[in-house]
């Protein structure tokens, strides 16, 4: 069925990315897939550069690598087949430029419950639907 499964990862929202790490887990061990966790650190704005250290984002790409390979190691599928990977820059063009390189067969994405600002989707969830190659599903919290 799925040979390729990406899932974001949120750092800033566990119980979204538990449950979508979850589901996404035993997607890939039903069906046999690689599972890649992806996380997307932000760009810090040019106005903040003077007030934060000069290896800033070295060091917050340094923790979320080190979170990603914690959560792959509580995964229960083979390690050969969990991998993961830090990009920087926009969330959603990120994510779908990852699931371009990488081949993926399906993203599984964590979203928020709605709310008049995010009605029916999370803006990144939403535009990741919108514009994906792939197939992809969407849990909600």
């Amino acid at each position: 069925m799925f040979r390729t499964i990406l899932v974001p990862i949120d750092l800033d929202e566990p119980e979204i990315t538990r449950s979508a790490l979850e589901k996404a887990a035993a997607l890939a061990e039903w069906s046999g897939a690689a599972l890649r966790l992806v996380n997307v650190q932000r760009l810090l704005p040019a106005t903040f550069m003077d007030f934060v250290p000069a290896d800033f984002d070295m060091q917050q790409k340094t923790d979320a690598e080190a979170s990603l390979k914690s959560l792959a190691a509580r995964l229960r599928m083979p390690h050969e087949r969990v991998s993961t990977v830090v990009r920087t820059g926009g969330v959603y063009p990120e994510v779908l430029a990852e699931a371009d390189a990488w081949g993926a067969d399906l993203i599984v994405i964590g979203s928020h419950r709605p709310a008049m600002s995010t009605y029916l989707l999370g803006s990144n969830a939403k535009t990741i639907v919108r514009h994906a190659k792939c197939s992809v599903l969407v849990l909600r919290e």
